[in-house]
């Protein structure tokens, strides 16, 4: 490909219709419509074997008689007959090929096949793919409207500065619509479809120097190809070019997982979630968050790790619209933080009103006059308690926006970023605070979404991972060769002894009673559930005795002995090689109840000391381990180490290692460390 893929993709200078319909009504008569509607000056060519002639221009029988190679081809035809059009796109050089037809890995065996296919050809050839399932490319800057989405079906649409992408075809239609009516626009929209070739990561990437964009909104229903996405993340950050996404799936339902409690306690969300956290995207939780929340995003710096949580003031002319905002900020874990005296000090000298001492800086309807509600604004936005201020207006927004609704766009340049929800129904002002570029919600709830994305919102994480992904076939260690990897790592576990189950006497121990006797077999990851483990043996007869009940219940040829360790607390540490996102690392409550509880903090690995601190403070049970109310504190900075050494598993220079969890790690007193008493490992 000699010309960049940003320009091939969304300015071709000649693009090829392929399967164009002569019936502007039906999905495949879409595309030269709109290209045609919109004012496209390249050059198109229109291609259907069975017509001369389609909606009054020239159709080419097919793409080899064209007079020139087009930069992009769009294929509306078809299943069969796409793979016949690819197949001819790629072996003639076409630089950039989008697909409409479904039928592929969705469809099962036979469409898994056409994929593979696809990628052998893509392989072979050069030729970038969109798709399949992809229900087009639009740059509305040169008015490249290679779609069949109904929704670009008119004339003169607004141009912005925001590119979107989404696996959804009928969401970029969604997009543009929406965001018209809300006054939020786009520089370009893209369906990705099935990402056979071409992911979501790989085009925005294309995009990132593009003066014309500003930042990017996402709609995701999976993780595929993840790392062109976190990769895509970590340049736009570099750029200071915000990304804001929304992700399908927030079920319950965890993710199967071969061995361990971590995939349990990890669902698929979770580690969405996470990954995009660490990636430094802003996730919100519903649509209408995801339309109007880029300009409250782009005006919120992301916080740098460690630093303290933000703050928000809520200042309104009416408590009850205000509280719709407070409400759904608050279970979201944001504060929204009363006025320090000295501010509310300020505020009674900028605007005359005596606000009472509470998180709802009520201004009353005396807030509907342009100099309290101005004079208030100036005070919050150069509060030092304060990181965001949202200005939530009463009935005078629908008629007399001079009130409080001008205050609100001449304080758009100030220094704390201000976000504003107009109760009433009142588009006129809605439509002068986008104009003014204030960040602006028709529902509290968006509000309150977009307000959490930016707030919580982090710095990325870049972190070094060597590759490698789970194969299934793996061999599960046995607990003792587990202690041998895990002392290549540093990590410290209680002394074990293996024996042997058909023993008759027992020679003495390089520990004292009591101690526990546990299976030692690779084929059993959880030894409690089946009786392989025995607690509290206080004497050699008692030994024997447990060994031969495990070995009764069991059936191994071996048992490990360990002295009974005991600490303040126990905690579940487990790394495993994500399917979607790469090796990844958590820290849970431990004990049999961990599942339960579900109590847990997810990182990428590998991760620093201080980032395994944070974690730390994620888990609302180790909170008990910090000394709380004058109970004697457990050694906090010993588990960071752990935690720290466990996700070198990301970069050792041992097996590649899929799974492997310490549950329970025994938190000890501080300043005494953390003991592994159990461990599990599974190689990729």
């Amino acid at each position: 490909m000699t010309k960049p893929l940003a320009q091939v993709l969304l300015a071709p200078q000649s693009v090829a219709i392929i399967g164009q319909s002569n019936d502007a009504t039906k999905t495949a008569g879409r595309p030269l419509k709109y290209l045609r509607q919109a004012g496209y000056a390249g050059r198109i060519y229109p291609i259907n074997p069975r017509r001369d002639e389609v909606l009054g221009e020239r159709a080419w029988p097919s793409l080899a008689e064209l007079p020139e190679l087009p930069d992009h081809a769009y294929i509306v035809a078809s299943t069969d007959a796409t793979m016949e059009a690819i197949e001819e796109c790629a072996r003639l050089g076409v630089p950039v090929v989008t697909a409409l037809a479904n039928g592929f890995s969705e469809t099962g065996a036979e469409g898994t096949a056409r994929e593979a296919r696809i990628k052998a050809i893509i392989q072979q050839t050069g030729t970038r793919l969109v798709g399949p399932s992809s229900l087009g490319v639009v740059d509305l800057r040169h008015k490249a409207f290679m779609t069949a989405n109904a929704a670009f079906d008119e004339p003169d649409l607004p141009v912005g500065r925001i590119f979107a992408a989404s696996h959804s075809g009928g969401m970029i239609g969604t997009f543009l619509s929406r965001g018209k009516a809300r006054g939020i626009h786009f520089a370009g929209l893209v369906s990705v479809g099935n990402e056979v070739d071409l992911s979501i990561g790989e085009i925005c990437a294309a995009t990132l120097d593009d003066p014309g964009i500003d930042g990017y909104v996402l709609f995701l229903e999976t993780m595929r190809k993840a790392e062109t996405l976190r990769a895509f993340a970590l340049e736009a950050a570099k750029r200071g070019k915000s990304v804001l996404a929304y992700k399908l799936g927030r079920s319950a339902a965890a993710r199967e997982l071969a061995v361990s409690h971590t995939g349990a306690l990890a669902g698929e969300d979770d580690i969405a979630g996470m990954f995009l956290a660490e990636c430094g995207i802003a996730r919100v939780d519903t649509l209408e968050g995801l339309i109007e929340g880029f300009p409250l995003l782009a005006r919120v710096p992301a916080p740098a790790r460690g630093a303290r949580p933000p703050a928000v003031a809520v200042v309104t002319t009416t408590a009850g619209g205000a509280t719709m905002v407070i409400d759904p900020l608050s279970v979201r874990g944001i504060e929204v933080r009363q006025p320090t005296p000295q501010t509310l000090a300020r505020l009674k000298e900028a605007t005359g009103v005596d606000v009472a001492p509470a998180r709802l800086i009520d201004l009353t309807l005396a807030g509907a006059q342009y100099k309290v509600m101005k004079g208030a604004l100036d005070v919050l936005t150069t509060a030092p308690e304060y990181d965001l201020i949202v200005v939530t207006v009463g009935s005078s927004a629908r008629f007399y926006p001079d009130l409080a609704v001008k205050p609100i766009i001449d304080s758009a340049g100030a220094a704390k970023p201000i976000a504003a929800f107009l109760v009433p129904e009142a588009p006129d002002a809605l439509a002068r605070l986008a104009a003014a570029g204030v960040p602006n919600f028709h529902t509290p709830e968006a509000c309150a979404d977009a307000v959490t994305a930016a707030l919580r919102r982090r710095a990325p994480q870049v972190t070094e991972v060597r590759p490698g992904r789970p194969s299934g076939s793996g061999r599960m260690l046995d607990e003792l060769e587990a202690y041998g990897l895990f002392d290549k790592l540093g990590l410290p576990h209680a002394p074990s002894l293996a024996l042997d189950a058909s023993i008759a006497k027992v020679a003495a121990l390089p520990f004292a009673y009591p101690v526990v006797v546990k299976a030692l077999s690779e084929k059993i990851a959880h030894k409690s559930d089946v009786g392989g483990v025995v607690l509290n043996v206080r004497d050699d007869t008692s030994l024997l005795a447990a060994i031969a009940k495990i070995r009764e219940a069991t059936h191994v040829d071996r048992v490990l002995v360990q002295p009974m360790v005991s600490g303040l607390g126990e905690v579940l540490i487990g790394y495993r090689i994500d399917r979607d996102v790469g090796p990844t690392v958590m820290l849970a409550a431990g004990g049999v109840l961990a599942e339960i509880l579900r109590d847990r903090s997810i990182r990428l690995a590998p991760v620093d000391l201080a980032e395994a601190k944070a974690m730390i403070g994620e888990v609302m049970a180790l909170k008990a381990l910090a000394g709380y109310r004058g109970k004697e504190p457990g050694d906090l900075d010993g588990l960071a180490h752990a935690l720290v050494s466990l996700s070198r598993l990301a970069v050792h220079d041992g097996p590649v290692v899929a799974e492997a969890e310490i549950n329970p790690l025994i938190v000890r007193p501080k300043g005494q460390g953390v003991v592994a008493v159990d461990a599990l490992v599974k190689l990729v």
